[in-house]
């Protein structure tokens, strides 16, 4: 299989029938080169008609395939089914509310084809509400870009293009699939850009808002944290541990002069500065043993996994000799 396109989607009837069409005739366009392609739809717990119609064109179309789920996960976990599910050697996921162009696919697969891992549809001229949307997607963008080093304009958006043996090799959960570029990026994926047209939506609403900033806001965090401690949560905890220890411990060194060489009662004169310090050297003491803990918990982890290294590429000596005496 060549392609594989993973569409989630979450009550929209209304838009499945025009997505099919368009795609189908697309994908047909491409097929005709002597390519093969597979189309997933997951089916994120709808209230609506939208299995049904799934299921209907899965019945009369073989590359078709349908998940559902029994109840709505989100996003992340729609993805992640779909990727499970994929067979082609690349696999391509947009939206299913016809804000993402399928016209635009040729494009997709041209630039994996070039040699990139991932490509990531930037939709340079959005057409959402200014200060819901725009602004603050903005602001999100510019921070992911500084923490991940990744230099891409648009994490949000669901059109991307991935080689999906680079997929197996990256986690999703809880919102992770605006930080594929960031994590693939970890394991030396060459990630670009593409521009793309941001169409209007016609069907259903948009259940992306002002009340995102927050959980995004946890999500930089989140991000941060993984991309520079994930492997070694000691160098995160141990730094603030020692931090902490070492704060509290000029502050008992202080109370200790006090004590010894000008004959104050520490806790009659100084008893809150005393607690601060010992709170404070309790404190770096369990983040420094929270570290040690990180760490054992990861080499548990690793036990018995395959290694951490990504391979691009592996040519065969033996492999080559077997193909030339056969």
């Amino acid at each position: 299989m060549d392609y594989s396109i993973v569409i989630p989607l979450l009550n929209e009837e209304d838009a499945i029938s025009e997505l099919y069409t368009r795609l189908k005739s697309e994908l047909e366009q491409i097929a005709s080169n002597g390519k093969s392609y597979e189309i997933i739809f997951v089916d994120d717990g709808s209230r609506d008609r939208t299995f049904k119609l799934l299921s209907e064109l899965a019945s009369i179309d073989s590359t078709v395939n349908v998940i559902q789920f029994r109840r709505t996960y989100g996003k992340t976990a729609g993805l992640a089914a779909g990727f499970e599910m994929a067979t082609g050697e690349i696999t391509i996921t947009m939206d299913g509310d016809l804000q993402h162009d399928p016209s635009d696919l040729p494009r997709f697969i041209k630039r994996v084809e070039e040699g990139y891992d991932i490509v990531c549809g930037w939709r340079e001229k959005r057409v959402d509400n200014l200060w819901v949307r725009r602004i603050p997607s903005k602001i999100a963008n510019y921070f992911m870009r500084k923490l991940s080093r990744v230099e891409i304009d648009d994490f949000g958006g669901g059109y991307k293009a991935y080689r999906t043996s680079l997929l197996r090799e990256v986690p999703l959960y809880g919102g992770m699939q605006r930080f594929i570029p960031a994590l693939a990026s970890l394991q030396g994926a060459r990630v670009c850009q593409l521009a793309i047209r941001n169409i209007p939506r016609r069907y259903g609403k948009s259940r992306y808002g002002i009340g995102r900033v927050i959980p995004v806001f946890f999500d930089l965090l989140r991000i941060h944290f993984l991309l520079n401690y994930l492997q070694q949560p000691l160098r995160f905890f141990g730094s603030w541990g020692l931090a902490l220890i070492g704060s509290g411990g000029i502050m008992s060194v202080g109370l200790i002069y006090e004590w010894l060489f000008r004959d104050r009662h520490v806790m009659l004169h100084h008893g809150p500065l005393m607690l601060a310090a010992a709170l404070l050297i309790v404190a770096g003491i369990q983040c420094f043993m929270g570290g040690l803990i990180g760490e054992m918990l990861l080499w548990l982890n690793k036990r018995g996994q395959k290694s951490d290294y990504s391979i691009a590429h592996m040519i065969s000596g033996h492999d080559r000799e077997t193909s030339l005496t056969s």
